[in-house]
């Protein structure tokens, strides 16, 4: 199949979002993988942190899976359009880099990049920067800012000092060991690599991050909820990171603390996820609160059975049977075969009260454990909007 019938394939299915592949790595050492990847990791976030819909390094990793593409491999033009139209990308970002041969001290690097631009059906031209390899997060802030300018309005284009002095310089070792932990295949080894890469450079924060939502996913929270901790608030991650940070807290049984962070949250982007989350902790302490959060979250997503089923747990708990039984009907309506829906909107039609069945239908309410694309991009652009 031709290129241009493959980029009009892509911009049919296309959003407006970017995708930012792996650096191709032109030096005949493989041991080098590595920087394609934290670059691109590099141009991804700076992308993000400007607001725009950049597209997260695990949907990346599955279009390749998808279409059997090796990750550090050297792709064709065409092989770059198919990604773009399996990854649903208006545009994408992708380049190289060389090494001067041998790596070691003294040795020079140079990045390029270039933005594929499927609705305009236009390669831009090739940008680079160039230093010595033990300068490379020099290097790749330059080219990140380099691509913020190809891919943002002119006038959301920070300054290029400006730029460079907010996200400071990063330990060669600590992002090597990062950018392996991000590749490597073993949970074990992940571990290991990003925790060195947290504990070689104090002041970078994404090993932290990464680490946080490694361990929460193997329900390891007390763990995962020390690494969000360590993520600062002037980072575009921040939002992110306190959303999960009280999803940890929420399960070691900190409803308190869990609040504070989901109301910090709420101010930032009031998503239907982070309002369910909170009137969950409120329910947990038994607060009133929890029927205004619940509501909210129902309300922001009429489609989603959970929402009315915590909105109908809460006015039960407080003797409003006949509010609970319209809210258990609407979760029923989406999810007729749900037997605790079912269960509670018999209780709520016959009147119930909570102290007669406590022992068998507490803590049901329904927490919501991750973020959509869409949430998450809301998200990163309520990041953008602090600065």
């Amino acid at each position: 199949m031709c290129a241009a019938l493959l980029l009009f394939i892509a911009l049919e299915s296309g959003a407006e979002t970017i995708a930012v592949l792996p650096l191709f790595n032109l030096t005949e050492d493989a041991s080098l993988d590595w920087i394609g990847e934290g670059v691109a990791e590099t141009v991804r976030g700076a992308l993000a942190a400007e607001g725009l819909l950049v597209l997260d390094r695990r949907s990346r990793e599955q279009a390749y899976r998808r279409l059997s593409l090796r990750p550090a491999a050297v792709l064709t033009r065409a092989s770059v359009v198919r990604l773009a139209g399996e990854l649903e990308a208006r545009r994408v970002v992708y380049g190289s880099f060389k090494v001067s041969t041998p790596p070691g001290a003294g040795s020079s690097i140079r990045l390029t990049l270039r933005v594929l631009d499927l609705e305009k059906l236009s390669l831009g031209a090739e940008e680079s920067a160039s230093a010595l390899l033990e300068d490379l997060t020099d290097a790749q802030t330059r080219l990140a800012w380099q691509a913020i300018r190809l891919l943002a309005p002119p006038d959301a284009v920070p300054p290029a000092e400006e730029f460079v002095r907010r996200h400071g310089r990063v330990r060669l070792d600590a992002l090597e060991s990062y950018s392996r932990g991000l590749m490597a295949a073993s949970p074990e080894q992940k571990h290991r690599l990003l925790t060195q890469a947290a504990r070689l450079d104090a002041g970078f924060y994404q090993p932290c991050l990464e680490l946080g939502r490694m361990l929460a996913a193997g329900n390891d929270y007390k763990a995962a909820a020390g690494w969000f901790e360590r993520v600062p608030p002037a980072s575009p991650d921040y939002p992110e990171a306190q959303f999960y940070l009280a999803l940890c807290r929420y399960h070691l049984g900190q409803y308190d603390r869990a609040i504070a962070s989901l109301r910090a949250v709420a101010v930032l982007a009031p998503l239907s996820a982070v309002w369910n989350n909170l009137g969950a902790a409120q329910s947990r302490q038994n607060l009133p609160d929890a029927v205004e959060s619940f509501r909210r979250a129902s309300e922001l997503d009429q489609r989603d059975a959970s929402y009315h089923f915590n909105l109908g747990y809460a006015l039960w708990k407080l003797g409003r049977f006949d509010a609970a039984a319209e809210a258990f009907r609407a979760s029923l309506d989406l999810s007729p075969g749900d037997p605790e829906a079912i269960l509670m909107l018999g209780r709520s039609l016959k009147g119930t009260p909570v102290r007669e069945t406590q022992q068998r239908v507490t803590g049901l309410e329904r927490i919501k454990s991750g973020l959509d694309e869409a949430a998450f991009r809301e998200l990163r652009a309520a990041a953008a909007r602090r600065k």
